[in-house]
């Protein structure tokens, strides 16, 4: 399964590893401390037997345990647990002590020797230890057994002596895994940076000195898939580049015969065949002007170096042109122009601005009203366009920049190439695009705004 983290596979692949060793040196650690503290404490319950065989002694014939009340108290009294004892003469009978202490398990009978084993009195686990001792020339059985407070205790002080201080050096581990992976992954971090600073207009080569030497072999592929992609671009407009110029020379002459059969005096019906003609290559001339600067405003295309462009003068450049297409659809266009200047390609510009113009003479009805304004807003240099046409509907704003893209039930003549040239143009420039409606709330206003200075 793929990681999204190096990191956290790093932290994956050493959490089991380093909790496996945790968990066996702290179950070593364990046993190793807790053996001689079990056999201090199994000993102090065979001292204690060994004192009470010491105190059978045979009085008028029977076997007795000459234990006085202190002693047996100073035999009962510790600090955490309770102790019993039992003492038992050579048939099992009860001689002295608590009754129904549990003898050990039948493979454990004290021979020879003495025994330890767990049990349960009075519903509480005990360790008891049982023994033999002679008395009276026979042999008895004493038993002395305690809770297990104190030894419970001994383990959890074990646990958390021995295994804290592993968790925390674990943790530690663990930590410092963490921070040397992410320095280590530090160069890696800057090469991203340097990638995500490319572009389709920027794909010049990462420089390899920038990363570890591990990374050599990807930066070296990815600089050649960089190459071919960017030779593709090349490709790629140079084709549509000299489409489009091979079409504008013909598409001239064409429009040229046309316009001089159409001044001849000619049937009605031929006219109209003619103007049919004429009109088809208008629009295909356009067409291929706009492909011809969609070439020029893409990544790869020829791109002039920029220089001062004063945003006022475009316009007013254009505005006869404009003006006469306006009259002959009827429409009021007017002009709001402050001086503006900005960095860029005054050919694609004049481009963005035209096509923008453009659109609103298509689509507007007779009769309407086109604004167009440069100036500065907020210290940054803008142009904009604004009409009281049909508008934009919010959902359409983002697929009208797509190439060929035309809302549905839109009518006029358009390609759906010109705002997709416009956002081209923009992104070039660095620029921000923005569709809204216009004054009122009709209509539609384009607005191209520069970054400072």
């Amino acid at each position: 399964m793929a990681d999204a983290s190096l990191r956290g596979q790093l932290l994956r692949l050493l959490l089991f590893p380093v909790a496996g060793i945790l968990a066996v040196s702290s179950v070593a650690a364990y046993y190793l401390a807790r053996e001689p503290a079990t056999d201090a404490y199994d000993g102090a319950l065979i001292d204690a037997g060994i004192a009470l065989a010491d105190r059978i002694h045979v009085r008028d014939g029977a076997l007795a345990v000459d234990l006085p009340s202190a002693a047996e108290q100073i035999l009962r009294t510790d600090q955490f647990d309770t102790i019993y004892y039992l003492v038992r003469d050579p048939s099992g009978r009860l001689i002295a002590g608590d009754a129904g202490i549990p003898p050990p398990p039948v493979a454990q009978r004290p021979q020879d020797r003495s025994v330890f084993y767990d049990a349960t009195y009075r519903d509480t686990r005990v360790r008891a230890a049982a023994l033999l001792a002679p008395c009276g020339g026979q042999v008895c059985t004493i038993t002395v057994a305690e809770t297990t407070r104190k030894r419970d205790r001994l383990v959890r002080e074990i646990l958390l002596g021995s295994v804290m201080p592993q968790a925390l050096l674990a943790v530690l581990t663990l930590a410092l895994v963490w921070f040397g992976v992410a320095r280590g992954l530090a160069p890696l971090e800057r090469l991203s940076g340097e990638i995500r600073k490319l572009s389709p207009r920027d794909l010049r080569p990462i420089e390899p000195a920038l990363a570890p030497a591990e990374t050599h072999p990807l930066i070296e592929a990815l600089n050649q898939l960089l190459v071919q992609v960017e030779e593709s671009n090349r490709n790629q407009q140079r084709f549509l580049a000299n489409a489009a110029h091979q079409l504008r020379t013909p598409l001239a002459g064409l429009r040229t015969h046309a316009e001089l059969a159409l001044a001849q005096p000619l049937p009605e019906e031929t006219r109209a065949e003619i103007e049919q003609v004429h009109s088809a290559t208008v629009r295909i001339a356009r067409l291929a002007n706009q492909l011809l600067a969609l070439a020029r405003a893409e990544p790869g295309g020829r791109v002039e170096p920029h220089s001062a462009v004063d945003l006022k003068g475009l316009a007013e450049g254009a505005a006869d042109e404009w003006v006469h297409s306006a009259l002959a659809r009827e429409l009021d266009l007017g002009f709001e122009l402050a001086p503006a200047s900005v960095r860029g390609d005054a050919f694609l510009l004049r481009e963005a601005l035209g096509n923008l113009v453009h659109n609103s003479i298509e689509y507007v009805p007779r009769g309407g009203h086109i604004t167009v304004r440069t100036g500065a807003r907020n210290g940054r240099p803008f142009m904009e366009i604004e009409d009281d046409g049909s508008g934009i509907p919010p959902q359409e704003r983002g697929r009208v920049l797509e190439r060929f893209y035309r809302m549905p039930g839109t009518t006029g003549t358009g390609s759906g190439l010109g705002l997709a040239i416009v956002r081209e143009i923009v992104a070039g420039h660095g620029a921000a695009l923005e569709i809204s409606h216009g004054m009122g709330g009709r209509g539609c206003r384009v607005a191209i705004t520069f970054p400072h200075g």
